[in-house]
Order: C-alpha cells, then structure tokens, then sequence
C-alpha cells in the first residue's frame, strides 16, 4: 500500500487529463443506471480495500465541519461548541470550518480515529463514491483520486465499464 500510495499523485496528475474528459462527457450525457453503477464499483472496491491499511485522507487532508458535526462531536467531548471550535478548528477562505492542522488530531498511530462514531459526515461518506448524483461531484471526485487509492480504482474501473 505505500507504495501506491507514493506513486499515487503522479498516477492521478498522469490521468488527470482523460478523467476530466471523461467526467465532462458524463454530465452531458449520464447514464440513467449511473449511481446503480457507483455503488457496485465503491462496494466492490471496498470489499478488497482496507482504509486502516492506508488512512492517507486522514494524513493528508482535512474535512469540513458542519454545525451539526461540531454539536455531536462537541458533546463526546463534554463541551460547548466554542470550546471544540477554538481547541480544533479553524475557518478556511471558504469560511467553512476546518481542522487547524493536519494530519487529523484524532488519528491514531494505528490510523484509527479516536472519534469513529461521531467523526464529520465528510469523514463518514469519503471518498464520496457512493453518492447519488454522481456526475455533480466530479470535480471533487478528480482532487480525490490523487488522495484514496479506492477513489483511483473506482474510476479507472468507471471508465473501463461506462461507455460514453
């Protein structure tokens, strides 16, 4: 895997070009059966991928927090939002808030996450694709093929199994 995973941008910025093109023809003219597809392609790349083997989108990047997400992660700790607000998290240029620093504070050296059941929604649904509507989040889904090994796979496999 850490292989891969050093190899991984470069694999990305090489496909980049043809996954932009191929998203782009996917918005024009999607499939009717297209979120179908991307659930078998993520349950079936996630039944051979192991995140606690990799945890790179935990290393490397950081989730949006959302008002609910900072309520229910605020009350496992035992305070008030503006607590975990200030000890955590920041505001991003897109006034979003993000965690001050990463890799995630509450990643382990074993890369599990000290607060799996309550971690953000961003957290729970990356790499996003599983998601209905697919086709209007490709432009995250590009930014994500060069973080999640699962992300790149699911799309190479997309472009292998969807014609368009």
């Amino acid at each position: 895997m850490e292989e891969f995973l050093n190899e991984l941008p470069k694999l990305a910025k090489d496909k980049h070009k043809e996954n932009k093109t191929f998203f782009t023809k996917l918005k024009k003219k999607t499939p009717k059966n297209l979120d179908y597809t991307m659930q078998d392609l993520h349950e079936e790349e996630f039944e051979r991928t192991d995140c606690l083997t990799c945890a790179n989108c935990c290393k490397t990047t950081g989730p949006l927090f959302t008002d609910k997400d900072i309520e229910r992660i605020s009350k496992h700790f035992k305070q008030k939002p503006q607590q975990f607000i200030e000890q955590f998290l920041r505001v991003d240029e897109e006034h979003d808030y993000v965690l001050q620093s990463v890799p995630c504070t509450f990643l382990g050296a074993d890369n599990y996450c000290s607060i799996y059941e309550v971690r953000p929604k961003a957290c729970r649904e990356f790499p996003h694709t599983d998601r209905k509507k697919f086709q209007q989040i490709s432009n995250l889904t590009l930014k994500n093929v060069a973080i999640c090994p699962a992300a790149f796979n699911i799309v190479e496999e997309m472009k292998r199994r969807i014609k368009i």
